[in-house]
C-alpha cells in the first residue's frame, strides 16, 4: 500500500494542500495517520479525495456529500469502508518506481535537460522530486522517453506526446470500466453483503483491463506503423532498385 505526504496526496489527485485540509476540515476526508509530526495518508485517502473532487465538479455541495459520504459509512465497520477505498485505489502498475538523479537524468536528456522541461515533466507525473533527485512512477516510459529523444525527437515533443497518450488511455479505459460499472456493479451504494462481491470484481477488472488495453495496443501499432511509415519504405525501396539499375 502507497503512503503519502500531503503534498504528494494533493499532486496525485491533481489538486492543492490547501483543498485537502479544507476537506479534512469539513470531515470529507479521513484524518491521516501520524507518524512524529508527519502526516501520512493511505491509498484510502487517495480514492476518497478523488471521489470528493468528482462529487465537487458534478455541482454538489460540502453538505450533501458528507450527507452522502455519512450515508455510505452508517452501518459498516471503518475496516469496512477503508477495505473497499483501499481496493479501488490500489496501485495497477506492474512495475515499481525508480529513483534517478538530476546526473542520470542528464545523461539520458543531454541538453535538453532543462529547467522548462523538467517542471512539465513533474506536472504531468512522469517525475516527482525527492530531495536533490527525482522518482520516475513508471520507468518504462522514462526509458520509452529517452530513447525518442535518441532517435532525435525533441523532448519537449516527446512531453507532449505522454499528455496525449495518458488523455487517450484515459478516455479508453475510462469507457471499459464504465461497461463493468454499468453492468456489474450496478447499486452505487453496496449492502454489507455485498462489499466481499465487490471487492473480487475490483481485483478482477485490473488484469482484465491491462490485457485489453496492451491486446489492442499492440493491434493498433501493427496496423498504424506499416500505414505511418509505408511510404518511406516504399520511397527507400524505389531509390535502393533505381540504384542498382544504374
Amino acid at each position: 500500500m502507497a503512503e503519502y505526504r500531503i503534498d504528494d496526496l494533493a499532486r496525485a489527485a491533481g489538486t492543492t494542500v490547501r483543498n485537502v485540509r479544507v476537506y479534512q476540515d469539513r470531515e470529507l476526508l479521513p484524518p491521516p495517520r501520524r507518524q512524529g509530526r508527519t502526516a501520512i495518508y493511505s491509498d484510502a485517502h487517495l480514492v476518497r479525495l478523488r471521489l470528493i473532487i468528482n462529487m465537487l465538479e458534478r455541482g454538489y455541495a460540502f453538505a450533501q456529500i458528507k450527507e452522502m459520504i455519512t450515508a455510505w459509512e452508517s452501518g459498516r465497520s471503518l475496516g469496512d469502508v477503508l477495505g473497499l477505498e483501499e481496493v479501488v485505489g490500489e496501485s495497477w502498475a506492474e512495475e515499481a518506481p525508480r529513483a534517478v538523479s538530476a546526473a542520470e537524468l542528464r545523461r539520458m536528456f543531454g541538453t535538453q535537460f532543462s529547467t522548462a522541461n523538467v517542471k512539465r515533466a513533474v506536472e504531468l507525473g512522469l517525475l516527482e522530486r525527492r530531495g536533490r533527485g527525482f522518482v520516475s512512477p513508471s520507468p518504462q516510459l522514462l526509458d520509452a522517453g529517452a530513447e525518442l529523444v535518441s532517435l532525435g525527437v525533441p523532448l519537449r515533443e516527446v512531453l507532449d506526446l505522454a499528455e496525449q497518450l495518458q488523455q487517450d488511455i484515459d478516455h479508453v479505459a475510462g469507457h471499459l470500466v464504465e461497461v463493468v460499472r454499468k453492468h456489474v456493479l450496478t447499486r452505487p451504494v453496496p449492502t454489507q453483503e455485498e462489499i466481499p462481491y465487490y471487492s473480487e470484481v475490483l481485483h478482477r477488472l485490473r488484469p482484465l483491463v491491462m490485457s485489453a488495453l496492451n491486446a489492442a495496443a499492440a493491434r493498433s501499432a501493427a496496423r498504424v506503423i506499416p500505414e505511418v511509415l509505408g511510404d518511406r519504405l516504399i520511397e527507400m525501396l524505389a531509390n535502393e532498385d533505381q540504384a542498382k539499375r544504374a
